[in-house]
């Protein structure tokens, strides 16, 4: 199993992922049009991964993908008296179903711990679902309290 940073190539398998994932937890979602959907993907995909904000991380075995995270780094405003790090936010953990339960997430997941060490970004955040408390705990994550949220009417 290969763990390494999306490229562009790999973008259908990403759009595909993405929309299994949706379909997994919503069935009702997939009366939606692929197409519009995948458009739309696509060009999200294209300028993440050209861009310093989002990585893609992914587990690949003879090319296809078997999980992926995606994070994307937050800019924090500058404090005076400390320098000033970028905390990074996970989202769309996604592992395929036949290798759930093999230890993959938790390798992509490894990886993206010791690349936030490695670069200094102060946290990771992220909202797990009931289902994937104990994947993050077991992963050395922490269980805070909710954050408040505005839903503009």
């Amino acid at each position: 199993m290969n763990i390494r940073l999306a490229e562009e190539k790999d973008i259908d398998q990403l759009i595909r992922m993405r929309w299994d994932f949706t379909i997994e937890h919503d069935e009702s979602k997939g009366k939606e049009s692929y197409s519009d959907f995948e458009k739309e993907c696509q060009q999200f995909l294209e300028e993440a991964l050209a861009s310093d904000q989002w990585f893609v991380w992914i587990a690949e075995e003879n090319g296809r993908i078997a999980s992926h995270i995606y994070i994307e780094l937050i800019q924090k405003v500058p404090r005076p008296g400390r320098i000033t790090h970028p905390f990074a936010y996970m989202t769309n953990v996604y592992t395929v179903p036949e290798y759930r339960k093999t230890g993959i997430g938790s390798n992509v997941l490894s990886s993206i711990n010791k690349w936030v060490k490695e670069n200094n970004f102060e946290f990771v955040i992220v909202w797990p679902s009931d289902e994937s408390i104990n994947y993050y705990k077991k992963n050395g994550y922490v269980h805070c309290t909710e954050p408040m949220e505005y839903f503009p009417s």
